[in-house]
């Protein structure tokens, strides 16, 4: 199974990282996208990809990150001189960082435009943020490739981002017990439009809920997913390993 966007990457992760990748691959989670999101990030993930081979790295700049319009030159500069599997975590966040809003678009379209230019997948964050995103997005229709990072919107909505090409990753809170519209995306949505995710060391899926989360902790997203449709877990396991081997080239 792949875990699409993890960061165990985080300091929280100092003390315990090989247990951790232990039990990923005690649960036959053996792929991890492991996401950078600024710079210090990045290069974690590039140091941590060379030292165990579960880890797929990327480079971006998040949208609570962004600085100035430098952070563009540096994203590429990065990338040529790095191998990563995606763009990303980048996007737009009006919920933390409102004050920037125009800087975090001018990067997130730069980030767009990259992916485009190195043939490399989106990673994309939008919070509080979905219309502008969409808006953002909708404009590089039928050159994009990636996808919808921890998907919080309404089945509707991602209709409308499914109509873009991009992928919805769902993670921890589809588990949870009144978690409606998470529940209704991942009822409804395209089997092979969907990749699991756990976003880890946040969003921690039931039954470790409040708990630090880990990439281990994907089956859980499986298992709910594999109920809410009506299959078996190996069937989920199997297309969405499929579809993100495709999307990131793993």
């Amino acid at each position: 199974m792949i875990d699409t966007h993890s960061h165990l990457l985080d300091e929280v992760f100092k003390d315990d990282l090989d247990d951790c990748i232990k039990r990923c691959k005690d649960n036959n989670v053996n792929k991890i996208v492991l996401v950078g999101f600024e710079r210090i990030t990045n290069n974690k993930a590039q140091e941590l990809s060379k030292k165990y081979d579960i880890f797929y790295p990327t480079a971006g700049i998040h949208p609570e990150e962004v600085k100035d319009i430098s952070d563009l030159d540096y994203l590429e500069d990065f990338i040529k001189n790095n191998k990563v599997y995606a763009i990303g975590e980048c996007g737009l966040d009006y919920h933390w960082t409102k004050e920037t809003k125009e800087l975090q678009k001018i990067i997130f379209e730069g980030q767009i435009k990259m992916s485009i230019k190195y043939n490399l997948p989106l990673i994309i964050h939008s919070r509080d943020a979905i219309e502008d995103t969409y808006n953002i997005l909708e404009k590089y229709k039928g050159q994009l490739r990636g996808v919808m990072h921890c998907y919080s919107g309404s089945l509707e909505m991602a209709q409308r981002f499914l109509s873009l090409g991009l992928y919805i990753g769902l993670d921890g809170p589809v588990t949870f017990k009144n978690a409606k519209e998470p529940k209704r995306v991942a009822e409804n949505i395209p089997l092979d439009r969907l990749l699991l995710e756990t976003d880890c060391p946040w969003m921690t899926p039931s039954p470790y809920r409040g708990k630090r989360n880990e990439s281990s902790y994907v089956v859980y997203v499986c298992e709910e997913i594999a109920k809410l449709r009506n299959m078996t877990y190996r069937e989920i396991e199997e297309a969405t390993d499929r579809n993100a081997s495709s999307l990131f080239n793993i």
